[in-house]
């Protein structure tokens, strides 16, 4: 067995002959060759177990053998397995993201591969039949009930046979102990709800008609097309896109949904429900094994139609996939920052393209990625500019917090605690909005100023009273808050600094003793049946005030929600990240759509220390159009994304002397040229992160630049030694 060093793209025809190449899910440069049978045809994309050294490994066959390989070094195939193929064009969507990416095709080939049980069949079930067989037996009535029902019904497994009998399951199991039944194997059943694309929807405004008439006649063509949903919040942007969802299954088609929060989904199943008739398959970490395993089966099988899931739903083996949907487009946590790096919205688009289908974007506040794409021509765009029904978007106002002059001990201005006061008064709910978790970002000792750091990150520990502990958010490293100073050895000196939602709380629950509040962060709403009943709570008018995170900040719909004050509006501002004003704007905007959704006016007020800020301005004065237009030409002028072109590279490990000389070995190996700029090596801003150091380079390039090209030869000048880790992040999001 010797690696071909082969990515070429994999052949679509069946193969024959002696050798084939397989790729195996796992971190390596290409397939390998391997031995088959004499006369055996093999289709790529199949699922095979082959030996790797002295184990065995579960892969899909690519494509032919190089025959570069001795016969003598070659070792045959184990078997097939029974699951279905991957089809041909997530065998190219494979290819052209690891070629995109600079990741090996194994590494993302494991991302098809996320649940390796769903590549065998179900274990059958041991059921119960009559044994046609003369057994002379004493004949109880429990027996002779078990007797009476098996004549008439199917083979049932022991449990659901004695319930029928309405005996215990002893009895089942001794009379097949007694050879008056007989025991089969069954294949359990996999049973999906199928949605229906023939129930008719809502009634739609005529601009959300003529928007879901383009998208129903791009899904019936099919034919490759990316589409921009650019709705203000409530505009009704998912009842559109479930026109188009309908018209794909009408087709026969599947459809895949993808959200950024997990959490969001409470509602939105909801709806689908009320739209569909049935509920979609759903995808996203929190799912049981058993359910993931049944799931990647339902849909490699084409069973399950509508898939709803997070952005690794992108990588799932549809067979008839007829339209993407992303959801919020915008958002960051689209972005995968550990392994393979990816943006799932712009590898939606690629999926979309190798399979020649629709792709649709849907967002109240567009990424600039997708606004340029839209002035280009590239996309299209459809603009639902007002809210559904008798709704109107909210007032939305500035608090100067330089001249409110809060104590250190307060975080809610005069004006806020009135407006969520009056309304309360008038039976209305509120949300307050605060983009930091726990009870205090950072805790000093007021004695020698000692901060609590984490021992394994570039970070400061989060303060979380409610567990009584100190953690940090970035390597869940945490310790039990303590009660004297490591440093200085001071008793009960410790200072929490700043606000977070816990901190918060506690002057809601002084200011506003009446009111019943929770908190909605991803701290509380682990999963999302926590989201759910959240949701009820909030829905059922058990709950005048939500306290929230981002979690809470978008896709929601609360009919009583109409006052929303945001606590630190400047919080993300700060820092080098070029996208800090885009992502601040796109955050501030959705949260202000959560109030007045229906026909109760709405207002939202944005404590802020620079109230003349851009971002600020472009928020109280609507002039969206004026903001994106001052980032466009801010971008363009400096080259950067998307008017150039930009790849990280962080380079980790353990010992940070190997780690600088990795880094430096790179900067002196660093391509260069016309329009290639390379910045670094610099600390990363978490410079450890996980018991890890950390060291960045940034390549600059122009738009037209072959990036990947020229990051597969720069790392190929550089020796990396195993203990070091190089990742490379094209198109990065994020610059910690």
């Amino acid at each position: 067995m010797v690696s071909s060093q082969n990515s070429s793209s994999p052949l679509p025809e069946r193969l024959e002959g002696d050798r084939i190449s397989v790729l195996l899910p796992l971190p390596l440069s290409g397939p390998y060759d391997y031995r088959i049978a004499d006369n055996s045809t093999l289709t790529p994309g199949e699922f095979i177990r082959v030996p790797l050294g002295r184990r065995e490994a579960i892969g899909i066959v690519w494509g032919p053998g190089t025959g570069e390989v001795p016969d003598s070094k070659l070792r045959p195939i184990i078997g097939r397995l029974q699951a279905p193929c991957v089809p041909e064009s997530v065998l190219k969507f494979i290819e052209w993201v690891a070629r995109y990416t600079v990741h090996p095709l194994g590494a993302v080939l494991k991302m098809v591969m996320s649940v390796p049980a769903a590549l065998e069949p179900p274990k059958p079930i041991i059921a119960y039949a009559v044994n046609e067989t003369d057994v002379s037996i004493r004949l109880t009535p429990s027996r002779r009930r078990v007797l009476e029902a098996v004549q008439s019904l199917p083979p049932l497994p022991a449990r659901d046979l004695a319930r029928e009998a309405g005996v215990g399951v002893s009895v089942v199991k001794g009379l097949a102990e007694m050879g008056a039944l007989k025991t089969v194997e069954i294949q359990p059943a996999i049973t999906v709800d199928l949605p229906d694309g023939a129930r008719p929807g809502p009634a739609l405004s005529p601009a959300q008609s003529a928007a879901a008439e383009d998208l129903i006649a791009k899904t019936a063509a099919p034919d490759f097309s990316v589409t921009l949903l650019n709705g203000v919040p409530g505009s009704g942007k998912t009842e559109v896109y479930f026109e188009a969802v309908a018209e794909a299954l009408k087709h026969g088609k599947q459809a895949l949904v993808l959200l950024p929060e997990i959490a969001l989904s409470a509602q939105w199943l909801e709806r689908f429900r009320d739209r569909f008739g049935g509920a979609p398959a759903e995808w996203h970490s929190e799912l049981t094994p058993a359910t993931r395993r049944q799931t990647w089966r339902a849909i490699a099988e084409g069973k399950s139609r509508v898939v709803v899931g997070a952005r690794s739903a992108l990588f799932l083996p549809f067979p008839e996939l007829g339209i993407i949907v992303i959801d919020e487009e915008h958002d960051g946590a689209f972005k995968q920052d550990d392994g393979v790096t990816y943006n799932a919205r712009d590898m939606a688009v690629v999926r979309a393209q190798l399979t020649n289908i629709p792709v649709v974007l849907a967002s109240a506040t567009p990424s600039l990625e997708t606004v340029v794409n839209v002035q280009r021509g590239r996309y299209g765009e459809h603009l639902l500019t007002d809210r559904h029904g008798n709704a109107s978007l909210p007032d939305m106002k500035l608090i100067d917090m330089r001249a409110e002059k809060l104590p250190s001990t307060r975080w809610l201005s005069d004006p806020l605690i009135q407006a969520v006061e009056a309304a309360h008064q008038r039976g209305e709910q509120s949300l307050l909005f605060l983009n930091r978790r726990g009870y205090a970002p950072l805790t000093l000792c007021r004695t020698c100023g000692h901060r609590w750091q984490c021992p394994r990150c570039t970070a400061w520990l989060v303060e979380h009273r409610q567990g009584e502990r100190l953690q940090c958010h970035h390597c869940d490293f945490s310790v039990k808050r303590p009660s004297q100073c490591p440093e200085c050895e001071a008793e009960d000196t410790m200072a929490a600094c700043g606000p977070g939602v816990e901190r918060l709380a506690e002057e809601v629950k002084a200011a506003f003793p009446e009111i019943r509040f929770a908190l909605a962060s991803s701290d509380t709403l682990q999963g999302p049946r926590a989201a759910a009943e959240l949701v009820r709570q909030i829905e059922e008018r058990e709950l005048d005030l939500i306290i929230g995170t981002q979690v809470i900040a978008k896709g929601y719909h609360f009919p009583m929600l109409t006052t929303v004050g945001v606590i630190d509006a400047d919080l993300g501002l700060a820092g080098g990240d070029l996208r800090a004003a885009e992502r601040t704007y796109q955050l501030l905007y959705q949260v202000a759509g959560r109030a007045g959704r229906e026909d109760r006016p709405g207002q939202v007020l944005l404590q802020t220390y620079n109230p003349d800020h851009p971002v600020m301005q472009a928020l109280v004065s609507g002039s969206r159009r004026q903001f994106l237009d001052t980032e466009i030409s801010a971008r363009e002028g400096t080259g950067m994304p998307p008017f150039g072109r930009l790849v990280a590279l962080i380079v980790s490990g353990r010992d940070v002397q190997a780690v600088e000389r990795v880094a430096l070995n790179l900067r002196r190996s660093a391509p260069h040229g016309d329009g290639v700029t390379v910045l670094g090596p610099a600390p990363a801003a978490f410079a450890l992160l996980r018991g890890r150091h950390r060291r960045r380079l940034l390549l600059k390039a122009r738009r037209d630049t072959n990036v990947q090209k020229l990051v597969y030869q720069w790392l190929e000048r550089v020796h990396v030694p195993q203990k070091v880790r190089v990742q490379v992040d094209v198109d990065p999001y994020s610059f910690l």
